[in-house]
């Protein structure tokens, strides 16, 4: 299952169901909120700071507070948090949780599909062989954009996306987690320290 569900749906007004839940990684903590449809976002360096901030903007954006457990939603955080853990231990390769697509749109969320499903585990794709993929050749910058806005870094995996030049790029979390992350599917060697 490549994640893709049928959010191209208009989204039914009011607020919406959801919830917070994070977690330990190699990385650093880890933030992820879930709605009834799927994960929504996963936030790199989710300390107290970054939380807060976070919870904030999404209820704006959903129009309601975080729900508490049990729900459906937490069903999902515990479904993504198990397959991050797997991730991370080498023993999953493909993410199968449902996906939320309603914080991407447009040419970012095309891009951001395309990259899903055709992108797969120790594999890489430079930004302009992505805009290419895509039928735009032009849009090299553009891709990295949306690479920049993912609101699902590693289930959506933007980490693979490299320099024409086979120079890492850029990643919003730091190039030190997208080393880490390329060296875990054994596109780099491992770090020396």
């Amino acid at each position: 299952m490549d994640g893709v569900t049928d959010s191209e749906r208009p989204l039914p007004p009011g607020p919406r169901t959801w919830a917070w839940s994070t977690t330990d990684s190699p990385v650093g903590p880890l933030g992820l909120a879930a709605t009834l449809d799927g994960l929504l976002t996963v936030v790199f360096h989710a300390d107290a700071g970054r939380t807060e901030r976070t919870l904030s903007e999404l209820e704006r954006h959903l129009g309601a507070a975080p729900a508490t457990a049990p729900s459906a939603c937490h069903d999902v955080l515990a479904e993504a948090a198990d397959q991050l853990r797997d991730y991370f231990a080498g023993r999953l390769r493909a993410f199968s949780v449902p996906l939320d697509w309603s914080l991407t749109s447009g040419f970012n969320r095309r891009t951001l599909r395309e990259l899903l499903a055709h992108v797969p585990y120790g594999t890489v794709v430079a930004y302009q062989d992505l805009a290419t993929r895509l039928g735009d050749p032009g849009a090299a910058r553009a891709v990295g954009t949306a690479m920049g806005s993912n609101p699902l870094p590693i289930v959506v995996p933007c980490h693979r996306v490299i320099g024409s030049d086979g120079g890492l790029g850029g990643f919003g979390p730091g190039l030190e987690a997208k080393r880490a992350l390329l060296s875990l599917e054994g596109v780099l060697p491992e770090p020396l320290f």
